[in-house]
């Protein structure tokens, strides 16, 4: 079942109005027809719609049931991403928005290897903020998240200072039980802050920095990982203990 948000403007009582790129994705790509049912996402809610109508310029959906489906985790994980060589911060981006992060911040570190100019941040961050609506509408989020602006370190760990737990998978943390002590820390808090370094790691400074605030850094195994694949190992980590914890076994 195909996914679209829209904005609150969009809802007018029990019907939702699509216009835009998606209106011509669902006439001219999908080729819906009048009856055929979706999901709309207005507000961090997902609604069960029916096409009722076609205009010049948009579709008439129909709510079937308020609060259809609800994928959201009760924690907001914010990524930290030290800025990753070439594509990779696309498939970060992708990937850890489909196991339900709630908002990525690329953050320049000492060790990154690539610099982004000032007058290219403006349009990566607009090319990543519909990589997350694109993996959003695909693994029927409730929300998009939201990219936000590249960050230097510092200001990096302002912002996550006001989070419940922050923690930071370090090369040189050892052992997994402060790991599985963080994991048991998640029930019941509101919000997880996760920074991952970039290709050539954090330097001692950013990890000392990190301490002095309260960030806990924890170990991810035995194996040094690719920035990618820390990103999405500490994500799935925490997203499939936030579900645990929900469950009473």
């Amino acid at each position: 079942m195909f996914n679209f948000f829209v904005d609150e403007s969009n809802k007018n009582g029990r019907q939702y109005t699509v216009d835009g790129a998606d209106y011509k994705h669902i006439k001219n790509v999908l080729r819906m027809k009048i009856g055929e049912e979706c999901l709309v996402s207005c507000n961090g809610k997902s609604d069960l719609c029916r096409i009722e109508a076609f205009f010049d310029d948009s579709v008439s959906l129909e709510v079937i049931e308020e609060n259809y489906i609800d994928t959201e985790l009760p924690v907001k994980i914010y990524l930290f991403q030290g800025l990753p060589k070439g594509d990779k911060m696309e498939l970060i981006i992708q990937k850890c928005v489909e196991l339900g992060v709630y908002g990525i911040m690329p953050v320049q570190m000492k060790n990154c290897v690539v610099k982004i100019e000032e007058k290219k941040k403006d349009s990566k961050k607009q090319r990543w903020q519909a990589i997350s609506e694109s993996a959003a509408k695909q693994s029927k989020r409730n929300v998009i998240p939201e990219i936000l602006d590249i960050s230097t370190f510092d200001r990096a760990l302002d912002f996550a200072k006001d989070l419940d737990i922050v923690m930071v998978p370090y090369e040189n943390e050892e052992g997994i039980v402060s790991t599985i002590d963080v994991i048991k820390q998640l029930k019941g808090i509101g919000s997880l802050g996760i920074f991952i370094g970039p290709e050539g790691g954090f330097d001692k400074t950013e990890i000392d920095k990190a301490r002095s605030v309260g960030a806990k850094t924890v170990s991810l195994g035995k194996r040094i990982l690719r920035t990618e694949t820390a990103a999405v190992t500490a994500v799935a980590m925490c997203m499939l203990g936030v579900e645990m914890l929900e469950v009473d076994i």
